[in-house]
């Protein structure tokens, strides 16, 4: 598994970048918006964190979120959120061989994209 460099702040606050697996033509997180919005309920009831902004278009999502004090955990949290979503769409895209032997769906690209907020 990847080994990525990620700079890990207890308290901080990020701007992340989250995309689907196919981006071309596909509107999945605006047609299903209301099961995207329970992902995160899902995901802060278990992790908190406070959703600064959020931004949602078809294909792909931006958002600021900030971890409690004394947590820097965020990875945890995409894990969370994205299967909670992916477990709650109907299975039928298409399914790679490298996705198929990790026992993962087609829906989320595997990595995301954080920037550290700093002022």
């Amino acid at each position: 598994m990847a080994e990525y460099r990620r700079a890990y702040v207890p308290g901080g606050s990020w701007f992340f970048t989250v995309n689907l697996a196919e981006r071309k033509n596909n509107r999945l997180l605006v047609e299903k918006i209301d099961l995207l919005r329970s992902a995160f309920e899902y995901t802060k009831q278990r992790y908190p964190f406070r959703l600064d902004a959020v931004v949602i278009l078809p294909d792909h999502l931006h958002c600021i979120w900030t971890l409690p004090q004394a947590d820097a955990d965020f990875s945890t949290r995409w894990k969370l959120l994205k299967g909670y979503f992916s477990r709650h769409i109907a299975k039928g895209e298409g399914i790679s061989a490298s996705r198929k032997s990790r026992r993962e769906r087609g829906i989320w690209q595997r990595r995301f994209w954080e920037h550290l907020l700093r002022d």
